[in-house]
């Protein structure tokens, strides 16, 4: 296999890193694929009927506050001329291999995160292109033109940079943060911008007179450990614009899971427990196949209520046991309340995955 590295006169600060975001990609195939949708509000997920969620929604349907995991009944509820397709992964896997195919033409260094999105450091290139921002147009006129769809794109001096970037102006948007640019950019964004702040850590910031991303600058180093734990290093140097990870083509994922919501709310634990082992069972199954094994085993309990919860633990070791896996999140289950309170959904998952042999570890969705 042939190796591909910078060149030893790439710095940091001289990396130009682009991130591509497919617009609305599961309702944009579905719609370039079906004319009769086009144009109108559309949400791909399950039926409204059996507690189905919103996988993904257009433009259209956003608009009517139609968003990405809420309740299908809810949706049609905002917007009662909603269009809705049950999803088809097959397909959106074979358009996100041409997606893909189109980056890698560019550069070997292609970082995918999901199907519809992915890093690229183009600081040296196939297509001997020395701006990074026209390598990003391009991009985007092939995907349009090739695959009818938009993507956004992000160009930054590192990922970080470049992820909020591909935000910044969708659909079909080109933010470009030039290396002077940074701190100028850095200086608008909320604290809720970092990478690890959630709705819950960004209260907690806040709560401490933390609001702006460069707020956690001036913080007391001190304090703002006690208030995110290890976590508050970490901020601290993306409050700089500073992130040295590299593109790694060959990451590994570092989990398997899988769940399930459920057509009627499930009250007895005993069907719980069975639901939670044929889902271990499974589990194992693909743990085994990829070769890998596991230290750590989760659920996930999501209640009536849409109260969710996990539970987790570790072992010393790693394994890849059915029989170890499927006691574990029994006994795991009833550390929940999930004995007295209807449940809709139910997860497991498996993470610290190792390498059994010469396996590589991957991120999987078994349902």
């Amino acid at each position: 296999m042939t190796s591909w590295h910078l060149s030893c006169s790439v710095t940091l600060e001289t990396r130009r890193i682009i991130h591509i975001d497919m617009d609305a990609f599961y309702a944009s195939v579905e719609s370039r694929d079906d004319p009769s949708l086009r144009g109108k509000p559309l949400a791909v997920g399950g039926s409204p009927s059996s507690r189905g969620v919103v996988m993904a929604a257009n433009y259209e349907a956003r608009a009517f506050g139609v968003r990405s995991a809420i309740p299908m009944a809810r949706a049609v509820r905002l917007c009662p001329q909603l269009a809705i397709v049950r999803p088809d992964f097959a397909r959106y896997k074979a358009v996100s291999q041409q997606v893909m195919a189109i980056l890698r033409s560019c550069t070997p260094l292609v970082e995918p995160l999901s199907l519809d999105e992915a890093y690229l450091d183009v600081t040296e290139n196939l297509w001997g292109e020395p701006l990074a921002t026209n390598i990003a147009k391009r991009i985007k006129e092939r995907i349009r033109d090739e695959l009818g769809l938009t993507a956004s794109a992000g160009v930054a001096p590192n990922k970080f940079l470049a992820k909020i970037a591909s935000g910044w102006q969708k659909p079909d948007g080109l933010t470009v943060i030039a290396p002077e640019r940074v701190e100028q950019f850095l200086q608008q964004l909320p604290v809720e911008t970092l990478w690890g702040v959630g709705p819950v850590t960004a209260k907690k910031l806040r709560a401490v007179g933390i609001a702006r991303l460069v707020d956690v600058r001036s913080a007391d180093r001190q304090l703002l450990l006690r208030t995110v734990g290890s976590l508050g290093e970490w901020l601290l140097r993306l409050s700089h614009g500073d992130d040295p990870r590299p593109v790694s083509p060959n990451r590994p994922y570092k989990s398997i899971s899988c769940e399930e919501t459920y057509a009627r709310d499930l009250s007895d634990f005993q069907e719980m427990a069975g639901e939670l082992g044929r889902m271990s069972e499974e589990l194992a199954a693909s743990l085994i196949r990829k070769r890998l094994r596991a230290r750590t085993v989760t659920i996930k309990v999501r209640y009536a209520d849409f109260t969710t919860v996990t539970r987790s633990y570790t072992a010393e070791d790693s394994t890849n046991s059915e029989k170890y896996i499927v006691a574990c999140a029994r006994a795991l289950l009833e550390r929940t309340d999930a004995a007295h309170r209807p449940v809709r959904l139910l997860g497991v998952g498996a993470h610290g995955l190792e390498h059994e042999g010469d396996g590589n570890p991957e991120s999987e969705r078994l349902f």
